[in-house]
């Protein structure tokens, strides 16, 4: 399969959710931002699901970033993935992380500003991305989601590698994706657009977002 776009993509895996999911007790979908919030978005106005974004940052590796060795989340949530970071050196790593950091603090002020975290507590999280690669990003949102105290955490992607839909199920409550090629090379192959997420994409795709996630 290939999706048009992020909006395309969120379409579909609202198909596949609406038919297969058990979402359990007020669902609330949390899109990654930034490139998850689209399809985020699409998801929840096909099933006229609140939408919400949770911030979670990828560690990459040092000259290959698509590739994740961790990732951290808001309440100080870090996911190392151990076959990784075993052949990195510890110094670009901790780089990594301290411009990762400050990356998540701008954009909690950014796309939070004076909100605190959604509270999960009695609800399931329905986390949402455009694609897992390593996993790594997805299992610390399930981390984070856990933390704010949801009954239920699911993740619905609509494309991943075998490896990762594999690790991320082991952590999560439920995984739907639609695509698992086992000869995955990139996330972006599965798109014909996939183009870089603004932040004042976000913003609007949020603000168009009138449900009360409280």
């Amino acid at each position: 399969m290939r999706y048009r776009d992020r909006e395309h993509a969120g379409l579909v895996l609202a198909e596949l959710v609406a038919a297969e999911a058990d979402l359990g007790n007020r669902p609330l979908v949390l899109g990654l931002v930034r490139g998850g919030v689209p399809v985020a978005a699409a998801l929840a106005g096909a099933l006229r699901l609140p939408l919400d974004a949770l911030m979670v940052r990828k560690l990459g590796v040092p000259g290959a970033p698509e590739v994740a060795f961790g990732a951290l989340g808001p309440a100080g949530v870090r996911v190392i993935n151990d076959d990784i970071a075993v052949h990195l050196d510890e110094r670009e790593m901790a780089a990594v992380e301290h411009r990762e950091a400050a990356e998540l603090v701008r954009r909690e002020a950014l796309y939070r500003a004076d909100r605190p975290p959604p509270d999960l507590r009695g609800r399931t999280a329905l986390i949402v991305d455009d694609g897992l690669a390593t996993g790594a990003t997805a299992r610390a949102a399930v981390a984070v989601a856990r933390l704010l105290g949801a009954d239920r955490v699911l993740v619905a992607v609509p494309v991943g590698s075998p490896e990762a839909v594999d690790l991320v199920e082991r952590d999560a409550d439920g995984v739907l994706c639609p695509e698992v090629p086992w000869r995955f090379m990139a996330v972006g192959l599965s798109y014909a657009d996939f183009s870089q997420v603004t932040d004042a994409e976000v913003l609007r795709l949020l603000a168009n977002d009138h449900s009360h996630t409280g």
